[in-house]
């Protein structure tokens, strides 16, 4: 019983933060079995899921899986544009290539999901859980994202203009922690994006597209961006320790490059 509360309790902090959060809730992961039935067991079977989509389309709506558990189903290619999936469970779920435009994924869990070359444009993923997720060649223009994707890999992903609302950076983006520390961003088009205090520490952004994207206060230590181009980049406040800057395309284009921290500190040559 105490360990069930324990659980509950980690799980909500967690899920409130959108990433694991500093001090001593990060040890809270302790309580959090990921081999559980609730990160491993679905409650529905590919077919179920298919089934509601087409109820859901006979009467106009979107698909509602609200809190279901989906982990480890295959449901590559499934038309989920619009589906609720809300604090949904879709650990190791294969949603390689599905329509998932305009989705709700706030507060879903995902470790190890594979949503490679999924169409996820202008979908809202505020404090989801998306912990080694495969997004490779993903589309996730006009996104809310605003989670945790710590060591997920998105080569080749579309990430123009996420966490931006006319122009200027959305709420979502100041509000939640954007977390992409390790992560795999080579090569990733991420232009015009809203990525202030965004944690990228020791990601490779090699030859990624950042060009008028907003990074102010970003933590950039350790992350390689040979090779990227930061034309007209607001690095205002963005902590630069350590990230390999050597081969920047746009290097006299960046904004506020001088009020980068620990610029001195950079591998620029």
């Amino acid at each position: 019983m105490i360990r069930s509360t324990m659980l509950a309790t980690a799980a909500g902090l967690l899920l409130w933060g959108g990433a694991v959060p500093p001090a001593h809730a990060q040890d809270l992961w302790q309580y959090i079995d990921l081999n559980s039935d609730a990160f491993t067991k679905a409650d529905m079977t590919r077919a179920d899921v298919e089934a509601v989509i087409k109820a859901a389309a006979a009467k106009g709506e979107p698909a509602d899986f609200n809190g279901k558990q989906l982990n480890k189903l295959d449901l590559s290619g499934l038309d989920l544009s619009g589906a609720n999936l809300l604090a949904a469970r879709i650990n190791g779920t294969n949603l390689k290539g599905a329509n998932l435009k305009g989705a709700k994924l706030d507060q879903a869990w995902g470790v190890e999901a594979d949503l490679s070359g999924a169409d996820l444009e202008g979908a809202s993923i505020v404090s989801a859980q998306l912990l080694r997720a495969k997004l490779d060649g993903a589309n996730l223009s006009n996104a809310r994202l605003a989670s945790d994707l710590t060591q997920a890999s998105l080569v080749g992903a579309n990430l123009d203009g996420v966490n931006m609302a006319g122009g200027v950076p959305a709420r979502e983006s100041r509000r939640h922690p954007f977390v992409l520390r390790s992560a795999k961003l080579d090569k990733a088009s991420i232009k015009k994006a809203g990525l202030i205090g965004a944690v990228l520490e020791f990601a490779s952004l090699k030859d990624a597209d950042l060009s008028g994207s907003i990074l102010a206060g970003a933590a950039l230590g350790g992350a390689d961006l040979n090779g990227a181009n930061v034309t007209a980049a607001d690095l205002n406040g963005a902590d630069l320790a350590s990230a390999h800057i050597e081969t920047l395309v746009g290097r006299d284009a960046i904004v506020n490059l001088d009020k980068a921290r620990n610029l001195d500190e950079a591998y620029a040559k």
